[in-house]
């Protein structure tokens, strides 16, 4: 089982606060656009995804303090089991799909449109008229016996003749020409989750692409790009805010954000090269809002 404190460096006892504060400091140490290692930057996430979280945290401990230390074996083996008789022939169909930071904060429904792989409708994904295969009689494979005596040995190995099939074509489909499938634009709607996260994989059931006789699935690869004004910093929620100089004398600003507009009192001195921060305001309630301030003046 992980020791996620010692993944973040934090003892049993810290606080959450000082969880959040170490997983940042490895976030951006380790994240990949700055040059770290993505299978830490995984573990990182992964660590701070259970113990930053004061419920699954305390499910954590709890397994920790088991007899196991949160290891089933009997369970590990079922699991393996069932695991290998569910193993799909098809494999995932993976796209990637670019979303805002707005966008990723609030969740909800999203239209994308991609390419795949249906079942041919002129042959029924049969790929044309099949007859069994006359080198290996419609098994697939071909058995040679090499050497002699003691020393025989029976090899068993894909049919040349079929390519493993067991069949052959006899006559192939005018529509796609022996492929079995036929390239068209898909277009669903999927449900994003709130707070969804950079690097995130969706999975849908049946819509990937059409092979051996049945459909995949479709993963989809979570990318955040900045959206107005705002972007995302991990759980940070980020907002350029652009004012003049006659509101930034205010004693208050008016800021937006995506569950509605904030008030923000501006203190008697502030550096603008430093942001404003608003605890709470962020992704998943662990993140903050920052506020960078620009000031527009004309000369």
């Amino acid at each position: 089982m992980e020791d996620f404190y010692k993944i973040l460096g934090v003892n049993e006892n810290a606080t959450q606060d000082e969880i959040k504060k170490a997983y940042r400091k490895l976030a951006v140490e380790h994240h990949p656009d700055k040059g770290g290692d993505e299978s830490q930057f995984k573990k990182i996430s992964e660590a701070y995804d259970t113990i930053g979280d004061p419920d699954k945290r305390s499910q954590y401990d709890n397994q920790r303090r088991s007899p196991f230390g949160g290891f089933n074996p009997f369970g590990d083996m079922f699991a393996n089991m069932q695991h290998r008789q569910r193993k799909r022939a098809v494999p995932d169909k993976i796209i990637e799909v670019i979303i805002g930071a707005v966008e990723s904060f609030k969740g909800g429904e999203k239209t994308i449109t991609y390419s795949r792989n249906h079942k041919c409708g002129g042959c029924n994904g049969d790929g044309g008229e099949k007859v069994t295969c006359s080198t290996c009689n419609g098994d697939g494979f071909i058995t040679q016996q090499i050497g002699t005596g003691l020393f025989t040995q029976i090899m068993r190995q894909p049919c040349n003749s079929c390519g493993g099939k067991g069949f052959t074509y006899k006559t192939t489909c005018g529509t796609c020409h022996g492929n079995t499938t036929t390239s068209n634009i898909e277009t669903i709607t999927i449900k994003l989750p709130h707070g969804i996260d950079e690097g995130q994989f969706l999975k849908v059931q049946g819509k990937g692409d059409f092979k051996d006789g049945m459909y995949g699935n479709l993963v989809i690869k979570v990318k955040i790009q900045p959206e107005g004004d705002f972007e995302k910093s991990l759980d940070d929620l980020i907002f350029n805010a652009y004012f003049d100089l006659t509101t930034i004398k205010n004693d208050k600003i008016i800021v937006p954000h995506p569950l509605g507009e904030i008030s923000i009192k501006l203190p008697e001195v502030f550096d603008t090269s430093k942001p404003l921060r608003v605890r709470g305001k962020g992704y998943h309630n662990r993140g903050d809002l920052y506020i960078k301030l620009f000031v527009k003046f004309k000369r």
